[in-house]
């Protein structure tokens, strides 16, 4: 739950300007009710010290520990002197480094023994743990100070900081706040709250943020979790009545019709996965309300042979199909595919074209004038029965003669106006059916996708072999990454082909701006694309056909690439991740993946799915310079590990911040979700998600809980709404 209208009084006037200003931009708080929802991260006990051996690099850190020793040391020949303070804590030391005149108040203020609470941004010096002039509060127990007597014998709340804003000045800010906290309104039906035994809202607030005791921070936990998991579900049980409330035309196969057909002349038999999945699908679509449903699959477990039968089943209703895709790459590889898939059907009205056949027309923003006028005019006439294509499907000029279904191809990469306005352009809302290679854990496909029903495919098709993942560690083993090569070599020896995955295009106009804090440590950009190529194609590939593809090319050259690399007249395609959905090449066995540390688990699963397509295995190398205990090997360890996407994105999503998977790292705005972990919350999300069921059935306008409605109008403001539609 985000905020709370009775407490939208903006900082500035309780804290000032200059601090508000700092919480503004640094922590995206700006009002009352913004701090009070601003919980602890973890609570320090007076007799307990941090670990100092945990300390992230380059991170701001608050830290309670002793000075073991302070001295000071003189250079530049005498004429500058700095002081040096070690402190410990029984785990580790981090030293304390201060310059100048700067020296003489800390000098005094840390006498080894004494104890404080320090912070500042963690560095490396000479093989040391320091922070450079850190701002600190002293808690000796003599000192008198008033911070002090506020820390002594209770538990210290480590906020999450910022540079110019440490933790206790946090702490300081909420206590000018916190008496506010009695005029949050509560969103939780009375009976609700006093069946489970919750605090109220007032009171889980003030323990949260002051507690007692241990259990004091365990009752308002408890409660908070449930007040984000709870709003959250009820906005969805509302979306998902409201859905249950639209008309929509029921579409069912016509017998002896376009489903038929193309089913008679498969040349295999669908998996029993993707039967079930289909009958889900089928079922849906012949009720007169919008089927929403989100189909979730393994990278080639057969997902848009599920599609194609869904809009095909729709065709034979006499209404169209269209099928939305994230790139130009990945729509002309799906209208090739699925032309492909269906022959003569695909040929409506056209010289050899069977009986029940329809048109499968491609229209995306970069196509030539004629050939999307004709496209335009294919599917205002009806003559298109299925349709293709990026977001210009959405443009105003496209109009349908009956939409009956959207299908989208990986939800995360569209926003909410996009599936809109394409929905709008039904006679009655068209049924949805979302789909994704994302492997996504129940518990977030409940937060995430909760106004969606979810199907499920997990078995690969038949003769799929597992693809083999290995970590190549360029920088303690270089004959490892040799060896890479030379694998690539055999395998199109075999008369197979290979990618090669890089990070970054690397033609000096997408030079990151800013360094990320790994980047600066490896003094060294990501590995680009275009000098890559260059490199193999003049060393270890030398005499191989190595091509580049990538997002800055012109839509024509990179459908030519794609043409030409799928016809087997390419050995070796150097890409960026512009391949990572949908492309599908049978004939390529292996995938070289270049800083591969660079990328996100669930990304690496996706881009390993273009391999190992047809009956040859696949190889997958996971080519990295980070050291072997870092936290980006071990990351790199479960993909090679594992090829269940399920098990992976658990992993994922256990070392990401919650806010990046629920997709706000994408859409530059902040999580809802503050207390809640989805992974760890299984239990509270799906109860809530009970109750939300419950009262929106008995209730769906919320006119009898006019407190729930209040938090649900925070939640959904603006920028919320964007979240709800996973933006």
């Amino acid at each position: 739950m985000d905020r709370v209208p009775a407490l939208d009084e903006p900082l500035k006037n309780t804290l000032g300007a200059a601090t508000a200003k700092v919480m503004a931009e640094h922590l995206d708080l700006h009002t009352v009710g913004d701090l009070l929802h601003h919980y602890p991260r973890r609570y320090e006990e007076r007799g307990q010290l941090t670990r100092l051996a945990d300390l992230p690099l380059d991170e701001d850190v608050t830290v309670v520990a002793q000075v073991a020793d302070s001295r000071v040391l003189k250079f530049n020949h005498g004429r500058g002197q700095r002081l040096e303070v070690t402190l410990t804590d029984g785990s580790g030391r981090l030293q304390l480094v201060f310059f100048g005149r700067g020296i003489h108040k800390p000098h005094k203020d840390l006498p080894p023994g004494s104890r404080g609470m320090f912070a500042g941004k963690v560095s490396v010096f000479n093989h040391k743990l320091q922070l450079a002039h850190p701002t600190y509060v002293p808690l000796g127990a003599d000192s008198g100070d008033d911070a002090v007597d506020a820390f002594a014998g209770k538990l210290i709340p480590i906020y999450p900081a910022c540079k110019g804003l440490e933790s206790w000045k946090i702490t300081k800010a909420v206590d000018a706040v916190l008496p506010r906290a009695v005029e949050a309104v509560d969103p939780l039906p009375p009976a609700l709250r006093e069946g489970r035994g919750f605090a109220s809202l007032p009171e889980a607030l003030l323990k949260v943020h002051r507690p007692d005791t241990k259990a004091d921070i365990e009752d308002a936990r408890q409660r908070l979790k449930w007040d984000e998991a709870f709003v959250l579900q009820v906005a969805l049980a509302r979306r998902r009545y409201a859905d249950t409330q639209l008309p929509a035309v029921a579409r069912r196969p016509r017998p002896d019709g376009l489903l038929d057909a193309f089913d008679a002349k498969l040349p295999f038999t669908l998996t029993e996965g993707q039967q079930k999945v289909s009958k889900e699908i089928f079922d849906d679509l012949a009720t007169e309300h919008p089927m929403h449903r989100l189909l979730q699959g393994e990278v080639g477990s057969g997902k848009t042979m599920v599609a194609l039968r869904a809009m095909l089943t729709v065709v034979d209703s006499r209404g169209q199909a269209a099928m939305l895709a994230p790139t130009e790459v990945l729509a002309q590889q799906h209208h090739r595919s699925i032309t492909e898939m269906m022959g003569e059907l695909a040929e409506g009205g056209m010289l050899g074209g069977a009986e029940h056949a329809t048109k499968v027309v491609l229209l995306t923003g970069s196509m030539g004038a004629a050939a999307r006028r004709q496209a335009l005019l294919d599917l205002v006439t009806g003559e298109a029965g299925i349709v293709i294509g990026t977001h210009a499907l959405i443009e105003d000029k496209v109009q349908f003669h009956d939409l009956g279904l959207v299908v989208v191809d990986e939800q995360h990469r569209f926003g909410v106006e996009q599936r809109d306005a394409l929905r709008s352009k039904g006679k009655q809302p068209p049924h949805l059916l979302v789909m994704t290679a994302t492997p996504i854990p129940r518990t977030v496909a409940m937060t995430v996708f909760g106004d969606l029903e979810t199907s499920v495919l997990d078995q690969l098709p038949a003769g799929r072999l597992p693809i083999a993942s290995h970590v190549v560690p360029a920088q303690d083993k270089p004959h490892f990454l040799a060896r890479a090569w030379e694998r690539v070599r055999e395998e199109v020896e075999k008369g197979h082909q290979a990618y090669v995955v890089c990070p970054r295009i690397g033609d000096g106009e997408d030079d990151p701006k800013k360094k990320s804090a790994e980047d600066e440590a490896e003094k060294r950009p990501p590995l680009a694309v275009i000098e890559i190529a260059e490199q193999l194609a003049k060393g270890p590939l030398s005499g191989l056909r190595v091509e580049v593809l990538h997002g800055r090319m012109q839509p024509d050259d990179k459908d030519d690439v794609m043409r030409r690399f799928a016809a087997g007249d390419v050995d070796v395609l150097v890409a960026t991740t512009v391949i990572e959905v949908g492309v599908n090449v049978p004939n390529a066995t292996a995938m070289v993946i270049m800083d591969a540390d660079r990328f996100g688990v669930s990304q690496l699963h996706q881009l390993r799915g273009r391999v190992g397509r047809g009956s040859a295995p696949g190889l997958c190398l996971l080519v990295t310079e980070m050291p072997e205990a870092s936290p980006a090997r071990a990351r790199l360890g479960a993909v090679a590990a594992t090829l269940d996407g399920f098990e992976l994105s658990r992993i994922d999503l256990e070392q990401r911040r919650e806010g990046d998977v629920l997709g706000q790292a994408q859409s530059g705005v902040r999580s809802s979700l503050r207390m809640l972990t989805v992974i760890d919350d299984e239990e509270v999300i799906a109860a809530a998600r009970e109750e939300a069921v419950a009262i929106v059935a008995e209730d769906p306008d919320l006119e009898r809980l006019p407190e729930l409605r209040t938090a649900l109008d925070a939640l959904l403001d603006t920028e919320r709404e964007q979240y709800l539609d996973k933006g």
